[in-house]
């Protein structure tokens, strides 16, 4: 049972919680665990209310000393009658541990046996580890206590320590709501330090302790970078007492901003070779989760409509601040390569939303809001406030808003009141076209003549969503180049909507040294780019050669969306690949580039039939980029190995699964290995045997993960068949459920084949088994199993009927966004084969 807003309101105005104190015995065996809550609140006197728990069974529930009949437990709510002024609930019940990376989530590490635990208590997961009353406007302060076995350290929100053998007690809290109470135990390598009065932990499981200590240098680094630069620039000191970040396994998100205790996917610990994207990400995830403790976790949204507080902010005061004070100051190049592509395929799908006030009549529907919109447009937007009103009047607004609000809960109106006054404007009209309207313009350049030319006036035309229009102004640039990529003028455009002259590109023109003219060159707007014929025409021969790599970057996500949009053939990006790629150095941006080729283009888009040839291309050019990069160093070494590990020739890839003649820094990475095992897999060109033995040589969780997908990859009907019941069967007493992490390896192994007549039969079977999944499977988990499941591969006129009657059901909310999401990029696949259909 969800909890709605308008249960929400009406509770708030019931009851204020005062104090929590949680006791939780995690050393009760490997399913459950035991939890007693001792909740202190007010209320209005006589009322009637409901506290939230999800228990295997409750032992007992006393409200001011009278006990609850077991008729007051309705589902996963509480009946609390007859309150009074002042009241005390102590709540004593047996829990279950989450298998999907929600509530207190216990996973095993098959490398040496021992076992870990943590809370991921987002959105409505609260009441699986503690009564509460779990929506985020009802903040208060905890005491944590924690029985855990013998040599298992404990970490929690506040400071913790071993008051006696096993015994662990944290310092009381400041206010929290209830999604960021956290514990995670188990027996942690540990990195500690400490910085500005602050003491900091690093965490993760005992098998990756030296990869841990190894890399902890350069974290700790980005972590005092941040927490320096976030003191100077919001002017309130870090308030929630230690540091810790806990790296831990089968982690739904990217990290969850628990205050004083951070928990992050434990792929972050890198074990194979990481290339500049992967640190840079990581160093983002550590900047973005702290400015969470301002913004989000000392002041906390009203309801989850306004979810984008939370999430756009971090999002671009993570990138600002590692472009301001951390080395990786190339942050707002991934920006333009990953982040704004994920948005801009959020922002093309049916189920695209504003950025604020989107609405979240409960629970279940604001997690379906948890996406590219929230984050990246998010982003974007604010760095066009920051144009619209100056970077000062933003920090000024938003120190206001922290101070006027801090541990209490704020709305989208509290926070333009802040911005509005700091600016001197209002900026109501403003945020209803940016914040409060869906979809986005487009940008394109308009000539008198088909071509550029002696004759051509050119003009930026900034065309608003037919569906959705509103009126944008952008601060937008526009730059020209030549046919080597070399930039010959460039409009820098201010407060611009509508259509816009170009004065200097227009200058450049009467000449022939204008090639390709790019909108949005430096990546600093939000806005679809449509270019040119003659641009795109020119932009094999100059990207190469264009200096600034984010604008390179926007370009890559500028033809993604082309390529969505039916306006860029595949072919065309593949030419532009060839010619680019070998000179390319930025490793997001050949990230994106050969994602681009080889997942979109190779994977989705091309017809089934002229897939050979383009992998074959490709292996070529992967060839040469490894015989052009200078060693392991070199981004294209990396990105040149992994583009070649999706080709078509076994032979090839056979002597790499080996461990024979493998590129540059390459030798014992095992997890390129096993990308290597699941291309050859998905060839028929290893057997079972031959992964059972990898597996054996990699006994843990990241090669137990990627022996499934290599295993469920198998062309063969057998295997699809033993992959899809591994996959859907209900849990059971003697066969457990997969957990969230290998749910997600058997989905992504399953459509690879080179057979549609052997994939056409799951179509249904899709339909029929993944809703049923909700029985025993969290929204959060089951919306990336519903995604990574989904037939894309089988993209299709026949697919899409089935699709839209799988939608006429009744489906979970999860299920349903995925499909939806899903279905739309599968509209785009077969819309871009009619107009280009050979």
């Amino acid at each position: 049972m969800t909890l709605t807003r308008d249960e929400a309101r009406e509770r708030s105005q019931i009851v204020r919680p005062e104090h929590y104190d949680i006791e939780l015995d995690l050393d009760r065996g490997p399913r459950e665990f035991a939890s007693t809550t001792r909740l202190t609140f007010t209320a209005q006197n006589g009322a009637s209310t409901f506290a939230d728990l999800d228990p295997v069974s409750l032992e007992s529930a006393m409200l001011n000393g009278r006990k609850l009949p077991a008729s007051a437990l309705e589902g996963r709510r509480l009946h609390l009658t007859d309150l009074a002024e002042h009241n005390e609930l102590v709540v004593t019940a047996t829990m279950r541990y989450g298998r999907d990376g929600q509530g207190l989530h216990r996973a095993e590490d098959p490398a040496d046996g021992e076992a870990y635990v943590y809370g991921h208590l987002f959105m409505d997961a609260a009441p699986r580890v503690y009564a509460c009353f779990d929506q985020p406007d009802l903040k208060a302060p905890y005491d944590v206590t924690v029985r855990a076995p013998g040599g298992w350290i404990v970490v929690a929100n506040g400071a913790m320590r071993e008051v006696e053998p096993g015994l662990w007690r944290a310092e009381t809290t400041k206010p929290l709501a209830t999604y960021f109470v956290t514990v995670c135990a188990g027996p942690f390598a540990t990195v500690t330090d400490e910085h500005d009065g602050i003491r900091l932990g690093i965490h993760a499981r005992a098998s990756l302790r030296d990869h841990l200590e190894a890399q902890a240098p350069e974290m700790l680094t980005v972590t005092k970078q941040s927490f320096d630069h976030y003191h100077s620039l919001f002017g309130i000191r870090y308030p929630f007492g230690e540091y810790h970040q806990v790296f831990v396994p089968e982690f739904n998100a990217g990290a969850m901003e628990n205050p004083g205790c951070v928990t992050f996917r434990d792929q972050l610990v890198f074990t194979g070779a990481a290339g500049r994207t992967e640190h840079l990400v990581r160093a983002n995830t550590i900047s973005h989760e702290m400015a969470h403790m301002w913004f989000g976790d000392l002041v906390t949204m009203q309801w989850w409509d306004d979810l984008w507080l939370n999430e756009s902010f971090a999002e671009y005061m993570a990138n600002r601040t590692l472009e301001a004070a951390t080395e990786f100051d190339d942050a707002w190049v991934d920006v333009a390569a990953s982040r704004k592509a994920w948005g801009y395929a959020a922002e093309r799908s049916p189920s695209t939303h504003p950025v604020a006030g989107a609405p979240a009549h409960d629970t279940d529907t604001a997690l379906q809001n948890f996406d590219g919109i929230s984050y990246a447009k998010g982003s974007a937007v604010l760095r066009q406030l920051i144009h619209h009103i100056g970077d000062d009047a933003f920090v000024a607004g938003v120190r206001a808003h922290l101070e006027r609000h801090a541990f209490a809960n704020a709305t989208l109106a509290d926070f333009l009141e802040a911005l509005s006054q700091a600016a001197g404007r209002d900026l109501t009209e403003w945020a209803q076209a940016w914040l409060e309207t869906a979809g986005m313009d487009t940008l394109r350049i308009e000539h008198d003549g088909d071509d550029v030319g002696e004759t051509a006036s050119p003009r930026l035309v900034i065309t608003p969503d037919p569906d959705r229009p509103a009126t944008r102004v952008h601060t937008v640039r526009v730059a020209a180049y030549d046919q080597t990529g070399a930039e010959v003028a460039a409009d820098d455009l201010h407060g611009v909507s509508g259509r816009v002259k170009l004065p200097n590109i227009a200058a450049a023109t009467g000449g022939e040294s204008v090639a390709l003219v790019v909108p949005n060159a430096g990546d600093l707007t939000w806005a679809g780019v449509a270019f040119d014929n003659a641009s795109l025409e020119a932009m094999a021969g100059g990207l190469p050669g264009i200096d600034d790599a984010t604008t390179r970057a926007m370009i890559w996500t500028a033809l993604a969306h082309g390529l969505a949009r039916a306006e860029v053939a595949p072919e065309q990006i593949l030419a532009i690949a060839e010619a680019a790629l070998p000179a390319e150095t930025q490793m997001p941006v050949l990230d994106v580039a050969t994602s681009l080729a080889l997942g979109a283009v190779v994977g989705r888009f091309l017809p089934w039939s002229e897939r050979p040839a383009a992998l074959a291309g490709l292996a070529d050019l992967a060839e040469r980029m490894l015989a052009e990069a200078d060693g392991e160093h070199d981004p294209r070494t990396l990105a040149g190995a992994r583009l070649l590990a999706g080709t078509g020739d076994a032979g090839r890839l056979t002597p790499w699964f080996r461990g024979e003649d493998l590129p540059a820094g390459l030798d014992g990475d095992t997890p390129f290995r096993w990308r290597v095992a699941r291309r050859l897999a998905q060839l028929d060109a290893v057997t079972i045997d031959d992964l059972d033995e990898a597996l054996a040589a990699d006994n843990t969780m990241s090669g137990r993960l990627g022996y499934l997908t290599a295993r469920a990859s198998f062309p063969d009907a057998a295997t699809k068949a033993w992959a899809w019941e591994e996959l859907t069967a209900a849990p059971s007493e003697d066969s457990p459920a997969h957990s969230n992490y290998e749910m997600n390896a058997l989905a992504s192994g399953f459509w690879s084949a080179d057979d549609e007549a052997t994939l056409a039969p799951y179509v249904e079977r899709y339909v029929s088994d993944i809703p049923r999944m909700r029985e025993w499977v969290g929204e959060d988990a089951l919306a990336r199993v519903a995604s990574l499941a989904f037939p894309a591969a089988l993209a299709s006129e026949e697919l899409d009927v089935e699709v839209r009657r799988m939608l006429d059901q009744q489906l979970p909310a999860s299920v349903r966004r995925s499909v939806v999401d899903a279905h739309a990029t599968m509209r785009e696949v077969i819309a871009s084969r009619a107009v280009f259909a050979r």
